[in-house]
């Protein structure tokens, strides 16, 4: 028995083997599919594949004969490149089930995940000043004389005397910006409308 000359291409699904058998006579070709092997006779020549590098399956497994080779299409039950016909690698279909028992999607060892941009917008809203809309208390003296602080650091010299002079002279009830009003006259102290000045006697 001699070994026919042979090559072979393949896609994921299917090898391609090609058998170079001239003149072959398809009445006495003889040609063997089983899960793991492949065996082909005509004559005296003989083609043994065994093991096959994967599984195959024998009932769409199929084979042309031609005038120049012997053309068969091995399908395989699980896709894959093999990279050669024969091997020991372990079945494929014996080491990996059609149906997989379902993982957990969350590992339960996996500690649970950080809305880090949901604490660091209640970090950031808990620093926010609480705005009159929110509270109507809020602010109060503190955010008066901030604003007044604000005012008087970017005012002209004239403008700081007239808040200066108009602030010590009204008792803190009137506060002005206008030099050349404040300049002529004392500033009168008054009061809050319902509220009645007095002196505290020294």
């Amino acid at each position: 028995m001699t070994t026919p000359r042979h090559e072979f291409y393949e896609t994921d699904d299917k090898l391609t083997l090609s058998i170079f058998d001239k003149g072959a006579d398809p009445a006495k070709v003889s040609i063997e599919f089983g899960p793991r092997e492949f065996v082909y006779k005509h004559e005296d020549k003989e083609l043994s594949l065994k093991p096959l590098k994967g599984q195959i399956d024998p009932e769409k497994s199929n084979f042309t004969v031609g005038k120049v080779k012997v053309e068969i299409r091995l399908v395989k039950l699980v896709q894959g490149r093999w990279g050669g016909l024969v091997g020991d690698s372990p079945d494929p279909i014996a080491s990996t089930s059609f149906t997989p028992s379902p993982q957990p999607t969350e590992p339960q060892s996996r500690k649970p995940k950080k809305n880090w941009d949901g604490i660091t917008e209640s970090i950031l809203s808990s620093d926010k000043p609480i705005t009159p809309d929110q509270d109507p208390n809020a602010g109060g003296d503190a955010a008066v004389n901030d604003f007044f602080q604000k005012l008087f650091a970017n005012a002209d010299e004239d403008t700081k005397r007239a808040m200066m002079k108009s602030y010590s002279e009204s008792g803190g009830t009137t506060l002005s910006t206008n030099w050349d009003e404040v300049k002529k006259a004392p500033v009168e102290v008054k009061p809050p409308e319902g509220s009645e000045w007095k002196k505290w006697a020294a």
